[in-house]
């Protein structure tokens, strides 16, 4: 198991709050890496009578979370993400590889956008193995041990175009070259609409989604720095046309202005 040093990419700064709160990742097995990119376990620990709200700017992934017993499901959110905390609880999830689960689920992964619906539904009967796995007492790896049978019993590899969408798709992630739709045809010469198609049926969203998405993602990060900051440069730096459209597309997503998230960070 590896716990995260720190919060992941595209978790929103929240208020600090009484409590606990612990969030780990953990490797598939090896012979899931072309399908999971990781399992991620929560748990939490909150006095009674407080809640802690939670956002995030979710990455281009499916997710399936098991908690209290039941399964589901959920696309790619292409809006921030809120959940509510109370009590002493916990979920795990597996978070399924860019390009990776669309041969298991039969059907574009776009089908899923916005939603989240029972596992069962999408992936049949042994999505209920999942469940008692997670019931039973014992240790993380020893749930994990037996989470990894299962998949590796019940998903399908990839295909080519899932593969190669996978690619694309952590190019752009890991590239901060790779700033618009003409960027990754130039790296991977296609036409625009085959590129579309390859998204819309792999990850779920377009390609120029995924790409604002991830250089909001970096922006969240720097905005972690205690240097003063350039607006206008940093807007140019992540590729947008000018710092009104950043400012723009920052605020319909994270639901304020690059300057007023700025000082929550530094309050």
């Amino acid at each position: 198991m590896t716990r995260d040093p720190g919060p992941a990419r595209g978790v929103l700064h929240a208020e600090p709050s009484a409590g606990a709160f612990e969030h780990a990742r953990i490797a598939p097995a090896p012979e899931l890496d072309a399908i999971v990119a990781h399992y991620w376990r929560v748990r939490w620990h909150l006095p009674e009578g407080v809640e802690q709200t939670r956002q995030t700017l979710p990455h281009p992934n499916v997710h399936l979370v098991i908690a209290g017993g039941n399964a589901t499901v959920g696309g790619v959110h292409t809006s921030r993400f809120t959940t509510h905390l109370r009590g002493n609880d916990g979920v795990f999830g597996i978070k399924f590889r860019a390009g990776g689960v669309r041969a298991t689920l039969g059907m574009p992964v776009s089908q899923l956008r916005d939603r989240t619906v029972p596992a069962r539904e999408m992936f049949g009967a042994w999505i209920d193995e999942l469940v008692t796995i997670m019931l039973r007492d014992g240790s993380d790896a020893e749930r994990v041990a037996s989470i990894n049978a299962v998949l590796i019993a019940n998903t399908r590899a990839p295909t080519q175009a899932g593969q190669r969408a996978g690619i694309i798709l952590d190019a752009i992630a890991s590239d901060p070259t790779l700033l618009r739709v003409d960027d990754v045809l130039q790296r991977w010469p296609m036409q625009r609409r085959t590129l579309e198609r390859l998204f819309d049926d792999e990850i779920g969203v377009s390609p120029k989604w995924v790409i604002q998405r991830y250089r909001l993602h970096e922006a969240l990060a720097r905005m972690t720095d205690a240097a003063p900051v350039d607006w206008a440069q940093f807007a140019q730096d992540l590729g947008y046309f000018d710092q009104a459209h950043f400012i723009r597309d920052f605020r319909n997503q994270v639901g304020m202005t690059p300057h007023a998230y700025r000082r929550r960070i530094e309050r």
